[in-house]
């Protein structure tokens, strides 16, 4: 297998006015497909008086998004590569907005679950679009540097901001307006996007390689879908036997990429200096952050007895310190810090943030929401850092399969974060649950305050106390767990990226082309 085609970058290759306006374009679908992730958090109780679904269907309105997200996301990413990712973009908007229409107006439970599918398509398209797009636009390492720092913090802040922007939506309007809320940003995109974004693609993208999509799809979806319902439901033999599927699959995948003429995934994208350690630790960081919110929320509501809409207000406060995190970072790359130390400072800053949540009892807002704050900074440094430094290290060719394998891995990252700190939790919180206390108390703290509800005042008061107290306990114990993860992460960066220099300027940057069209080309427009 050859390696991929590369080219030298010009000298006056910085973006300018055009590129940083593109950004902010890009920036719009961004957000809204985080949203998406949990945006339906306050719209459920209207959703099931209206459309009265199943407790299954009502699952898949959840999930169906996700598990189509990841599934996708190596498929577009490659395919985004050979068609030109502005198209995909662009055709991917509109799909997303269409779907968007679909779901707000959705008539039953199984139509909703359709669009949601459908969004879940459209959003496939979008993540490794924007993230390709911003390595073909910014050439220059600093400048890239500076914006995948925006690209991260708006990542983050817009799942934080989908259930407070749920919340608002459905208390003054009706469920469907938190799916059209998409439509203007979509709409801004599909007008300004020819005009201000390039086209770029791999100009030797070979064939498609079609047995690989249902492959990759074989092996995701069963391993995103076992992780994500063992928190839940615990080790069942169903969702074993489901990431055993997805892993035998998984390993026809990678025997696949690694024979085929011309693959999905080129092999040949691991050979870049700190690209596979960077997918790798990428996967880590998303595991500590969804690890940590799978607690957080539940604290708010359940431990301290904040309303859903208060909860998520609260839940805002943290990414105040999301916010300079990115950006930050990426200053003390500029300025001479290895990355190494940088990516390394950041897992040790989230394991503080850990450490603060594991010493959180059961009347700590304050010092909950300081350690998420903490955590989430330390998580986004990294990330940040990653991306730029696995997206700076490919050919600018197979920037859109590079970035779906970190969006890939995030996926898996965030799930396994679910999962097995999930377990802890419930492991410790089953356990400070006393053996007479009804079995639904012994499931959830959600279900012990239900049981609790329909006890006399005392036997309510001291069930609800012992439940919260083990709810805290398991939030303690998985936290710790993570701690210690993300320390370990610590170590792992500083050795595997001792390799990868300061900055991300390797054999890689510039190459391929950027094929413009006359509606993309223009004084400032950038070429790669």
């Amino acid at each position: 297998m050859t390696n991929p085609p590369t080219t030298t970058a010009p000298p006056d290759s910085r973006a300018g006015r055009r590129e940083w306006t593109a950004l902010g374009v890009l920036m719009l679908p961004l957000l809204l497909v985080s949203m998406d992730v949990s945006v339906l958090y306050f719209a459920v109780p209207a959703i099931s008086a209206d459309l009265e679904p199943s407790g299954t269907q009502q699952l898949w309105i959840f999930d169906i998004y996700a598990f189509v997200l990841a599934g996708l996301l190596m498929t577009m990413g490659a395919l985004g590569d050979r068609i030109g990712r502005r198209k995909l973009l662009l055709t991917g908007a509109a799909a997303f907005g269409a779907a968007s229409v679909l779901a707000a107006y959705a008539d039953s439970a199984g139509t909703l679950i359709a669009a949601r599918a459908l969004l879940g398509v459209g959003g496939a398209t979008l993540m490794p679009s924007t993230m390709a797009l911003v390595r073909t636009m910014f050439t220059d390492p600093g400048q890239r540097a500076k914006a995948i720092a925006l690209w991260s913090g708006v990542m983050t802040g817009g799942v934080a901001l989908g259930s407070v922007m749920s919340g608002v939506l459905v208390e003054y309007f009706w469920w469907g307006s938190v799916f059209l809320v998409n439509l203007p940003a979509m709409v801004l995109l599909l007008v300004l996007g020819p005009f201000l974004l390039p086209e770029s693609k791999d100009p030797e993208p070979g064939r498609f390689d079609l047995l690989s999509v249902p492959l990759s799809l074989a092996a995701v979806l069963p391993v995103i879908y076992g992780v994500k319902e063992i928190p839940s439901e615990g080790w069942n033999v169903r969702y074993v036997v489901s990431i055993t599927v997805g892993l035998l699959f998984a390993a026809l995948f990678v025997h696949r990429q690694r024979t085929a003429a011309s693959p999905l995934i080129s092999p040949a994208l691991f050979r870049g200096r700190g690209f596979a350690p960077a997918v790798a630790l990428n996967l880590l960081s998303t595991f500590g952050m969804m690890g940590s919110a799978l607690f957080t929320t539940q604290y708010l509501q359940s431990v301290l007895g904040k309303s859903s809409m208060a909860a998520a207000l609260w839940s805002l406060l943290p990414t105040v310190l999301v916010g300079a995190a990115a950006p930050v970072a990426a200053g003390l790359v500029r300025r001479g810090v290895h990355r190494a130390h940088v990516v390394a400072g950041g897992f040790t800053v989230a394991a503080c943030g850990y450490a603060l949540l594991a010493g959180a009892g059961t009347s700590s807002l304050w010092l909950v929401l300081a350690g998420a704050g903490v955590l989430a900074a330390g998580i986004v440094t990294v990330m940040s850092q990653l991306m730029d430094l696995a997206l700076g290290t490919v050919p600018a060719a197979r920037a859109g399969a590079a970035a779906s394998l970190l969006e890939t891995g995030a996926e898996f990252g965030g799930a396994l974060g679910m999962a097995v700190l999930g377990s802890i939790g419930t492991a410790v919180y089953r356990h400070g649950i006393p053996a007479g206390a009804p079995a639904e108390a012994h499931e959830t703290l959600g279900g012990a305050l239900a049981v609790a509800g329909h006890l006399p005042g005392d036997a309510a008061r001291a069930l609800t106390a012992t439940a919260r107290e083990a709810f805290t306990d398991g939030m303690q114990a998985a936290s710790a767990a993570g701690a210690v993860l993300l320390l370990a992460g610590a170590l792992l960066a500083a050795v595997a990226l001792r390799g990868a220099g300061a900055a991300a300027t390797g054999p890689a940057e510039g190459s391929g082309e950027l094929a413009c069209g006359s509606d993309a080309a223009g004084p400032g427009a950038a070429s790669a």
